[in-house]
């Protein structure tokens, strides 16, 4: 028998303090992570000298890294019934990061800080999203998922024009770097006023062994439709050096990185609600066709004209996508796995990211840019298949 989460006894046009502070925590956070962001592939590749194969590498094996350690972490927060501490100890681990990155005079220092940066994401993600499910209800998840990114992408909108001014104002991208970590260390104040609801342990979940045994097999096709998908998602640094190469300044480039978290933002919490109105089966294929016009846009225009555009695009679809999975996970999970349901998509994601990195930057390498996005577009266009074959409902037993 299928058992969906609890509700609780709030309003569905409710949102709980618990969602406040922690969509606070992440919004803080991003504005240090995205400080270091959009500079990241051009402090690699023109300061340190490495090449596209190399960002590819790191951007790869750190997405890599946060996923096992999700799905690793997930559980073990279910197992023992403790979301808190991970979440506090993800996002500290993820401030030090930025302090690793700023002292790196090579670019394995920088893969080091990429790799504690991801390791904190994974630490913190599935018993994040979990402490978000027990504040909602089935009226309002779509909602609070929604909230929450766009106070996550909201970050992202303001670390970059931070970054932007500084480059303005004569200051180096090392110093960008170091300004970074301050942010990412203030966020952690919050977390004297976040509490954890009692979750009983689940002392039969087996930690350290990956195993989809339990999950439904609605949510297990999910998974495959998104490790599909993943396999052409490589990192939005392509996106990036793609806008350089075509003839951008920085700064220009992380205005329109900006112009797609604007658009992220104000976009996230409208997609939310109109997936639970309209289910999040539906948002979900419409942002991922979004997602494959973009990438083909990157791959057939050869100067920056359409820049922005399909930036601007790009921010819709990830906006339709985002905390709309995970409000489509939710209708195939059980609320006491849900920590390591949501660590396991993002397990699942992020190995697709891994490959998709790896094989973007060679195919940038050793063939051509275009090539990596003709690739991204392939993925994505297969995978709305397999989302196309998921029921619009969970089904009971």
């Amino acid at each position: 028998m299928h058992v969906m989460p609890q509700a609780t006894s709030a309003p569905p046009s409710t949102i709980p303090r618990q969602v406040w502070l922690l969509g606070f925590v992440s919004l803080f956070n991003d504005i240090a992570s995205e400080m270091l962001y959009p500079v990241l592939p051009v402090f690699l590749t023109q300061i340190l000298g490495a090449p596209v194969a190399v960002v590819g590498l790191i951007e790869g094996c750190a997405e890599g890294a946060a996923a096992v350690f999700k799905g690793i972490f997930g559980r073990l927060s279910d197992k023992l019934g403790k979301r808190k501490i991970f979440v506090v100890s993800g996002y500290a681990s993820s401030a030090i990061s930025k302090v690793i990155i700023a002292l790196s005079s090579v670019w394995p220092l920088v893969f080091l800080g990429r790799f504690v940066d991801r390791f904190g994401k994974g630490l913190r993600t599935g018993a994040r999203d979990a402490m978000l499910l027990d504040a909602s209800t089935e009226h309002n998840r779509g909602l609070i998922f929604g909230l929450h990114r766009s106070m996550d992408s909201a970050g992202a909108v303001l670390g970059p024009l931070i970054a932007v001014f500084l480059l303005h104002a004569g200051h180096t991208i090392r110093l960008i770097l170091w300004i970074a970590a301050l942010p990412a260390l203030g966020s952690m104040l919050l977390f004297f006023f976040v509490t954890e609801s009692q979750t009983d342990p689940q002392p039969a979940v087996k930690v350290f062994r990956f195993s989809l045994r339990g999950f439904s097999q609605e949510f297990q096709w999910l998974l495959l439709a998104l490790a599909i998908f993943s396999l052409g998602n490589s990192s939005d640094a392509f996106l990036i050096l793609r806008a350089k190469n075509l003839g951008m300044s920085l700064s220009l480039v992380i205005l329109a990185y900006v112009f797609y978290n604007v658009l992220y933002t104000l976009l996230s919490i409208p997609a939310g609600k109109v997936s639970d109105r309209l289910g999040a089966k539906g948002v979900m294929i419409t942002g991922i066709l979004i997602y494959a016009l973009v990438y083909l846009g990157f791959a057939f225009e050869q100067n920056a004209r359409w820049i922005w555009l399909l930036f601007g695009v790009y921010g819709c679809y990830i906006a339709l996508t985002d905390g709309v999975s995970k409000a489509l996970a939710a209708q195939f999970i059980r609320k006491e796995q849900s920590a390591a349901a949501y660590g396991v998509m993002p397990m699942i994601t992020g190995l697709g990211t891994l490959f998709a990195s790896l094989i973007g930057g060679m195919l940038w390498t050793f063939i051509s840019p275009q090539a990596t996005f003709f690739f991204a577009a392939a993925c994505a266009l297969f995978s709305v298949l397999f989302f196309a074959g998921l029921p619009s409902k969970a089904t009971h037993e």
